[in-house]
């Protein structure tokens, strides 16, 4: 057992009117421990519950995000005529609605804009479709390549993808404790905002609830991101709703909050209803179809989504620009030669590369 830990878990577990939030260092240390497994199982998981009970301060997330920095993947900063954007959703995925980040990144990627994303396998409280299973439908694994296969890929297609279980063992084999204690622990919500890129970009944080928001604008405040973007997104996710108003916040350092509330009405894009999730390999048959040009019922939403993140990424000056590029790459063959482009480069990385410890590279 650990002492040190044991004094870290009774302040955050001692009850409503005893408990104490942890100091920024304090969380940072308490995280450490977590990850080095330094922490016993029964700690561990005491401290995940009795946290989410007593709901975790900004100072505290700032600290657990100090230590994501300091110990896990990172990768370099690559050429590029635009910020690198850094996707963060839960890790547990979609169940319910139709994911749009794939085409989305593609969008981006093909006009040589950066794109980071970072999840893992299946995983609770939601076993959700994560994005790990949909870019393999469409043919490109991203599992089992060492960090420095990532980052080459990275630098040749403006595509990169940080997978847990091979570059954060650590931070994945904590995943169990969710499913144990039955609970998002507060360090669930780190996957939203960990940056795992070092050099200019956007974060751009995915939300269901509102306190979640002002809980993240503060942590990245903190943690000194200077440009990130908040989205009330579908089931938390970064996709932008069609059904109802899009809330996004614009943050720029030094700045003040933008907001925007955006109608996809407005556009000739709106629906009533969000493209559902019904069985994964129909909607990995629409996602393709989608691609193809074709007018599926993923096709509007993906305009508008493809449409917000290239203006906001800076490829075009206008949301209308942004939509009108979309509809322009859906209706091209370059968004499938970037998948395919995708697909020769992992396969061929998988086939070069010789044993490895993944999370070490």
């Amino acid at each position: 057992m650990s002492q040190a830990f044991r004094a870290l878990l009774k302040k955050v577990g001692s009850g409503k009117h005893t408990s104490e939030p942890l100091t920024r260092s304090e969380a940072a240390e308490a995280a450490h421990m977590m990850l080095a497994q330094e922490a016993t199982p029964a700690q561990i998981g005491a401290f995940m519950i009795a946290h989410r009970i007593k709901r975790p301060t900004a100072e505290e997330l700032a600290g657990f995000l100090d230590t994501y920095r300091k110990i896990g993947p990172k990768l370099s900063a690559v050429q590029a005529n635009y910020p690198a954007i850094v996707f963060g959703l839960p890790y547990d995925g979609r169940s319910r609605t139709a994911p749009l980040q794939p085409l989305t990144s593609l969008m981006l990627s093909t006009m040589k804009c950066p794109v980071l994303l970072h999840g893992g396998t299946r995983m609770p409280t939601k076993y959700g479709v994560p994005l790990i299973e949909i870019w393999q439908g469409l043919g490109v694994d991203w599992q089992g390549l060492s960090l420095k296969a990532i980052q080459q890929i990275f630098q040749r297609t403006f595509q990169g993808f940080l997978y847990l279980p091979d570059h954060f063992p650590e931070a994945h084999n904590l995943v169990p404790y969710r499913d144990q204690i039955g609970k998002r622990p507060p360090l669930a919500t780190i996957e939203l905002m960990w940056c795992p890129y070092d050099g200019p970009c956007q974060v751009v944080v995915g939300y269901v609830h509102p306190p979640t928001e002002q809980l993240a604008k503060k942590t990245l405040s903190l943690s000194k991101i200077q440009n990130f973007i908040t989205v009330k997104g579908l089931e938390g996710s970064n996709d932008l709703p069609r059904a109802r108003t899009a809330i996004i916040g614009i943050h720029h350092f030094l700045l003040n909050e933008e907001r925007l509330l955006l109608h996809a009405r407005d556009h000739q894009l709106g629906s009533p209803s969000e493209p559902p999730l019904n069985s994964f390999p129909d909607y990995l048959n629409t996602l393709k179809e989608t691609l193809n040009g074709k007018p599926t019922n993923l096709r509007p939403a993906a305009i508008w989504n493809g449409g917000f993140y290239l203006w906001r990424g800076g490829i075009t000056d206008s949301l209308e620009q942004g939509l009108q590029l979309a509809k322009e790459l859906l209706d091209s063959d370059r968004l499938v030669k970037q998948l395919s482009l995708l697909a020769e480069e992992t396969c061929l990385h998988r086939e070069n590369q010789t044993s490895f410890p993944l999370s070490s590279q």
